[in-house]
């Protein structure tokens, strides 16, 4: 008899701690709400702590303490609350959705595609999930989801820079370019989008859209390197303006001295734009630097016909081909060597 009321004792007074405890979780978890409402931040948290030390199961106190983490930018502290909380309550949407986030911004890409995938209606998921697929580079599902995110949202730039991006990935330039125009227009100070969106026009032979934005990313703080120089220099040249190429490829030039890759493509350059006689310089650079460069010698024998001197020509090109017998398949096909 005596062990039955030692028993309920025991029962009685674990219930009476535990109504305590319960309380006293409560009420510092009501003040650290109030002090939260307040701004201080370091007090509510603290609070809160003291709530979940009353009570390790008491899911809003890691939640709020999360939240209040996120306000001091303790990102880690924050993630460990939602952590906590995830494993109390795994259906909460409000912890899913905190928790996809800060998974999101660490990079943890996959993370947040699973915790995504669990909160479809949560706010954000579908540039969570755009931008994630994006970055494990699975772009099929990155298109459908940014695509998404852009119809929730429209002002979303760096939405509108990743699925340009991806259409890039799809090989879809076409469809790029109106993203990437979207993007570098809600934020038209990002000069790498513009210098990017300058490149897709390169690539599309729109020289003039191409050279708008090279100039609008220098504008924006673009660091002017080798190769801005060199695409800014081609790109004058192929829309007409040779003089203004030629001069901005000499800064190149100076950097990177007797370059024979970067004398070849100035020769092709003019050589495309019908500006024989300089291509024919650039064509004797190179062979200056090398005399064995049978390719060259062919290139600059079709040149000398270009310019009307058409024996001389042929005779360069019948050497050329002398030193190199695979060139003859291009005088065959009337065409110029493959890959230059």
């Amino acid at each position: 008899m005596k062990k039955f009321f030692f028993a309920l004792f025991v029962c009685l007074l674990s219930l009476a701690t535990f109504a305590q405890n319960s309380d006293s979780a409560k009420l510092y978890y009501n003040k650290g709400v109030s002090e939260d409402s307040a701004k201080l931040y370091a007090v509510a948290e603290a609070d809160f702590t003291k709530a979940i030390s009353f009570n390790p199961n008491f899911t809003s106190a890691y939640i709020a303490s999360g939240k209040t983490n996120l306000a001091m930018r303790r990102i880690t502290e924050a993630q460990g609350d939602f952590n906590k909380a995830y494993e109390l309550a795994p259906e909460n949407k409000e912890v899913i959705a905190q928790l996809m986030t800060l998974t999101f911004n660490n990079r943890q890409f996959q993370k947040a595609i699973d915790l995504a995938q669990k909160c479809n209606d949560c706010e954000n998921a579908s540039r969570v999930l755009g931008m994630s697929y994006y970055n494990i580079e699975d772009f099929g599902k990155a298109e459908k989801f940014l695509k998404n995110a852009l119809i929730e949202n429209g002002k979303d730039a760096e939405a509108a820079y990743t699925l340009g991006r991806t259409y890039l990935e799809l090989e879809e330039e076409n469809n790029a370019i109106p993203q990437f125009e979207n993007a570098v227009a809600l934020e038209p100070t990002r000069g790498q989008w513009q210098y990017e969106l300058g490149l897709i026009y390169y690539g599309q032979n729109d020289f003039k859209n191409s050279l708008k934005n090279f100039d609008l990313a220098a504008s924006n703080g673009y660091f002017k390197n080798n190769d801005f120089y060199e695409n800014y220099g081609f790109a004058q040249i192929y829309s007409g303006d040779a003089d203004g190429g030629l001069k901005t490829l000499n800064i190149v030039m100076e950097r990177k001295p007797n370059n024979k890759e970067l004398f070849n493509n100035i020769a092709h350059a003019f050589y495309d734009t019908q500006k024989y006689q300089q291509a024919l310089d650039y064509f004797t650079k190179i062979l200056n630097l090398n005399p064995k460069d049978a390719t060259t010698l062919y290139m600059a024998g079709l040149t000398f016909q270009k310019l009307g001197q058409v024996e001389k020509g042929k005779r360069i090109c019948d050497h050329a081909i002398a030193m190199d017998p695979s060139l003859s398949r291009y005088r065959q096909k009337n065409e110029m060597p493959s890959g230059l």
